[in-house]
């Protein structure tokens, strides 16, 4: 088991570590820091040792799996109702990218009922095989068949990598499939790369957004990773290449304990995530009224609002008009970023939109890192100049931006 050591003869007991240990799991002894059973095995504290007292003693790797058996890249597809959720072609463009850099094929797992069409769709995005399992009983989705397929699946192609979308679905299934192969899941990735002896290297925000955590899995296959809605860029249409194989699921595999007794689809409702021009405001804003302007703004360009966390906390807005890693991810054509610092976690939600002009009266906040663009004053004074001249002017739109 791994565990934190300190070397005595040369910890001088400065506190450094205590400061700047984010579980508070490290005590002053007589004569050295202590651990206590807090501890996360971070590191945090061996980057804050000022003479190098404290390091991280690793468990002896244990591991009896072939890695050198494990190859390709495996995306688990969503459908419902016979449509493919647009994340899927992201995570198709992202294993692509993956599997090209190790010289490798990209597969895709699809299940359902009557989807053969679906099937011959997402031959058109480059993919070299689609496992294609077609019965009634996968018509909803139900964890217990979904999760069986995807794990029957995985045990007899081995791919190396696994990607699913961080959807309901896919943060329902990705964690029963992980444990069934005995393998490791990283939630939630903003960045995936990967390594020439083929480990993925997984990126994702960690601690509330206070640092970016890179997980790895070296010593077990397949390696699990799950991405949210717009967080990645979607594979381009190209003619089919690939192949549909038709997989036999063993009647077993098909049962569930859950019995359907109606379906009622969900009412599709406009979401932020696909919205062209988004103009957000953060706790620059002062006061709630101040979202009277941001929102004018949006309408006057002919798009919509966001916010960050705080003002969602504070009730000001809704949380489905939350950006950041613990709201939602966009990737608009245009971002105007009204009063907002940049904190990690929220630049990680829309980091990827193709224009972020920002207004902040700060001019080093980290928005700025980001921006194409930007405004350093008072937003109460620049807002207003905007809105009045898109008014004599008549609205933007999306092509006035592209």
């Amino acid at each position: 088991m791994s565990r934190m050591r300190v070397d005595e003869n040369l910890c001088i007991l400065c506190g450094e570590c205590v400061q700047a240990c984010p579980f508070a799991a490290i005590e002053m002894g007589p004569t050295a820091i202590q651990f206590t059973n807090a501890c996360r095995l971070c590191r945090i504290c061996v980057r804050a040792c000022p003479v190098g007292a404290i390091s991280l003693e690793e468990a002896a790797a244990q591991t009896t799996q072939d890695l050198s058996a494990y190859r390709d890249v495996l995306i688990v597809a969503e459908q419902r109702q016979g449509k493919l959720h647009p994340l899927t072609y992201e995570l198709i463009g992202k294993g692509q990218e993956l599997a090209g850099k190790l010289g490798e094929k990209v597969a895709v797992c699809l299940a359902g009922s009557g989807v053969q069409e679906l099937a011959q769709e997402l031959l058109h995005y480059g993919v070299d095989y689609v496992y294609l399992y077609d019965y009634p009983e996968l018509e909803h989705f139900r964890i217990e068949p979904y999760t069986g397929i995807t794990v029957d699946l995985a045990e007899q192609i081995k791919p190396g990598i696994i990607l699913m979308g961080a959807t309901p679905i896919g943060r329902s299934l990705a964690p029963r499939v992980a444990t069934r192969l005995r393998t490791g899941l990283t939630a939630d990735c903003t960045v995936l790369d990967v390594k020439e002896d083929g480990d993925l290297v997984q990126i994702r925000p960690a601690f509330g957004g206070d640092v970016m955590a890179q997980i790895v899995t070296p010593r077990h296959r397949p390696q699990m990773a799950t991405v949210r809605h717009k967080v990645m860029l979607p594979a381009e249409r190209v003619e089919p290449r690939g192949e549909i194989v038709r997989c036999e699921a063993d009647g077993k595999l098909l049962q569930s304990k859950i019995e359907i007794l109606n379906f009622r689809p969900h009412e599709v409702t406009s979401s932020i995530t696909d919205a062209e021009i988004i103009v957000a405001a953060g706790r620059g804003i002062g006061k709630p009224e101040g979202l009277w302007l941001v929102a004018r703004l949006a309408e006057l360009f002919g798009g919509t609002f966001g916010v960050t966390r705080p003002l969602v906390e504070k009730g000001w807005a809704s949380y489905d008009r939350q950006i950041g890693m613990s709201g939602r991810t966009v990737r608009p054509r245009l971002f105007i970023a009204c009063g907002i610092s940049g904190a990690i976690q929220f630049i990680a939600g829309m980091r990827g939109s193709d224009h972020i002009f920002a207004i902040n009266s700060d001019p080093a906040a980290p928005i700025f890192d980001v921006a194409h663009y930007g405004l350093v004053g008072d937003l109460y004074q620049i807002i207003p100049e905007i809105i009045q001249t898109l008014e004599k002017g008549g609205s933007a739109g999306v092509s006035e931006v592209s």
